[in-house]
């Protein structure tokens, strides 16, 4: 039996291709020990995941250094002893995991177990997955391949998720409250209000629904950015038009011209990015600077050279206000950061970050001049392939 815990894959456990030592690798070559793809040993402790194997006897006859880590099994323990009893898993329900499968003696038609959670003695939860290596089809099992991983990378996951859940419920209840209570009172008492009653209650549903809106948006947005689905349609963009454009809408809100300073520092490269997206961006970093900062904002619009050595359009905005401490600035682009106790999802600046890699660009955040937050995106040029050809 040869028993090991470091040397070649090849030697100690099975390749890519499920042949065992000296068998035909994945191109029908025979290799001999400690041949790789590119002829180089592979050690089994550099693998990230936990790797177990047991031979036709069920004998454990690999076991890495990170299975060593997420079993707390030492591999001294392991090696050469029943897989049974050197990991004796057992599933949520109690029963005990390789009894339950018989790898060896069940159904010869199965190639493995795929990934579930299973607990150790003394409750360490470990997910597991398994695949049965037969010299032919339907023959016995010469040897078990065993993967582990540990759970707290899912576990952040789920956490995470479970988070965006109790965020969205909270954001979601409010305004769909309003928007009930409106719509209710209206159809059940419409001869009683006056018209500039029915309008204020017409026009708060507007704005709740809005609301609504906006939030279904952003979490389409969050899907599509961790999935790498965030499709980006690129075209001709006036960046310099889009900043007049949001900070006139802020004026229409009530805010002083006295405000806002637009600086442009030319020429610029013609830009090809997503409108829409750009426009996002902007509409962000604006409204965080309006609510959340003090003094004017300054909006600072020019030509960059990115990492590559290519074009690119950089905008800052930055505020006067009292900033961000320097202990939060590694979180502002995480989900549900918030700046300040003023409501939101905490979801914008996670969403912004995403458009801006998505176009190939990079954010970053720091102490503006005054002591404000500024905030500076650039996105490259992103003209077409054959505009560049020609």
């Amino acid at each position: 039996m040869n028993v090991r815990t470091s040397g070649s894959v090849a030697d100690a456990c099975p390749d890519a291709s499920g042949e065992s030592r000296g068998g035909r690798g994945p191109r029908g070559s025979r290799e001999g020990p400690g041949a790789g793809p590119d002829g180089l040993g592979l050690d089994p402790d550099d693998l990230p995941d936990g790797l177990v194997v047991a031979d036709e006897n069920g004998r454990v006859t690999c076991f890495n250094a990170a299975a060593a880590r997420i079993t707390a099994v030492r591999p001294q323990e392991a090696l050469g002893r029943p897989l049974e009893s050197a990991l004796p898993f057992e599933d949520l329900e109690g029963r005990r995991w390789w009894q339950l499968t018989d790898p060896y003696g069940g159904l010869a038609t199965r190639v493995g177990q795929p990934e579930r959670n299973l607990l150790l003695p003394g409750g360490r939860e470990v997910l597991v997955s398994a695949r049965y290596v037969r010299e032919r089809p339907t023959g016995p099992v010469r040897r078990l391949v065993v993967q582990l991983r540990g759970t707290e990378a899912r576990r952040r996951t789920e956490r995470s998720h479970a988070e965006l859940i109790a965020t969205v419920a909270h954001e979601l209840r409010s305004p769909l409250t309003s928007v009930k209570g409106f719509t209710a009172t209206l159809l059940a008492k419409w001869e009683r209000f006056t018209d500039d009653q029915k309008r204020l209650m017409l026009e708060t549903v507007d704005a709740d629904a809005d609301r609504v809106t906006r939030l279904i948006a952003e979490l389409l947005d969050i899907s599509r950015i961790d999935s790498g689905r965030l499709e980006i349609r690129r075209q001709p963009v006036d960046v310099v038009a889009a900043v007049h454009r949001h900070v006139q809408a802020h004026m229409a809100a009530g805010q002083s011209a006295e405000r806002f300073r637009v600086r442009v520092a030319g020429p610029l490269p013609q830009l090809w990015a997503d409108p829409d997206k750009v426009d996002q961006v902007l509409g962000n970093l604006l409204e965080n600077a309006v609510r959340h900062g003090a003094g004017k904002v300054t909006i600072e619009v020019s030509p960059a050279l990115m990492k590559s050595r290519t074009e690119g359009t950089a905008v800052t905005v930055s505020d006067e206000g009292p900033g961000i401490p320097e202990e939060s600035m590694s979180r502002v682009f995480t989900r549900f950061w918030r700046g300040s106790k003023r409501g939101g999802t905490g979801l914008g600046l996670y969403i912004v970050k995403g458009i801006v890699e998505a176009h190939g660009g990079t954010i970053t955040v720091e102490r503006a001049a005054r002591g404000g937050a500024q905030f500076r995106f650039t996105l490259p040029v992103g003209a077409p392939a054959f505009l560049s050809q020609g």
